[in-house]
């Protein structure tokens, strides 16, 4: 990870009407997060569970378009961001590092750069907001079973 990584963007661009995420590092690079992905990334307790018991998004629920609607965020101190759900959930924190870290951009996810310059050769359509949130909440998962079947965190 580079230490951008654990730099505020300098730029962040909450849009409401298109229900996504976007941010602009300060080396350059760019994030989206689609609303679903978004909720499915949330680190608070509730959502990731806390000593040692599973959350509940990792019972894998359906979620309502009441608590994928993206309504608002604020800054927390100058690590992180409370996004603010249509369901009154706002108690999760994401901070730079976890979401720089879970970013779905080609570059990030690490396609083979001859897909890359075959997907700008030919225009693909935007990754759906469920099929992101899927690969999201699958790479979530593999991560916490790299850790160790023992924690249920999913840290920044």
């Amino acid at each position: 990870m580079t230490e951008s990584a654990h730099q505020a963007p300098s730029a962040i661009r909450l849009l409401r009407e298109q229900q996504a995420l976007e941010l602009d590092w300060p080396d350059g690079h760019q994030s989206r997060f689609a609303a679903v992905a978004l909720r499915w990334l949330c680190p608070c307790a509730y959502c990731r569970g806390e000593a040692g018991l599973p959350g509940w998004l990792d019972a894998n629920p359906s979620l309502t378009e009441q608590q994928t609607t993206l309504t608002g965020g604020e800054l927390v101190g100058s690590y992180a961001l409370c996004a603010f759900w249509g369901d009154g959930h706002r108690t999760g924190y994401y901070t730079w590092t976890l979401l720089r870290k879970n970013c779905s951009c080609a570059d990030c996810l690490g396609l083979p750069k001859p897909e890359r310059l075959m997907s700008a050769r030919t225009p693909q359509p935007e990754q759906s907001p469920d099929r992101q949130s899927r690969a999201l909440h699958a790479r979530l998962q593999r991560t916490r079973l790299a850790r160790g079947a023992g924690s249920a965190h999913a840290t920044a």
